[in-house]
């Protein structure tokens, strides 16, 4: 397991602050935050890209197909 791994595994645990991952594992104090921060840009673009917000993703996302997985296409 890579250095970063295992600072962003103590950074979710939250039992140790970031000053005391960075003695723990003697990286500077930047390092860890520089982690933390890219930790939260992954986190960000996972979870915006994967729904936008709208009924039929909703609808997706909760096992139900879109009105066109079940042949409906609109008003005709």
């Amino acid at each position: 397991m890579s250095i970063i791994n295992k600072v962003q595994d103590a950074i979710v645990a939250g039992d140790l602050s970031f000053r005391q991952i960075s003695e723990q594992f003697n990286i500077p104090f930047a390092d860890v935050e520089l982690i933390f921060e890219e930790m939260m840009d992954q986190m960000e673009d996972y979870y915006n890209d994967n729904m936008d917000g709208d009924f039929d993703s909703a609808m997706a996302s909760a096992g139900y197909g879109t009105d066109e997985d079940y042949g409906y296409y609109g008003e005709e």
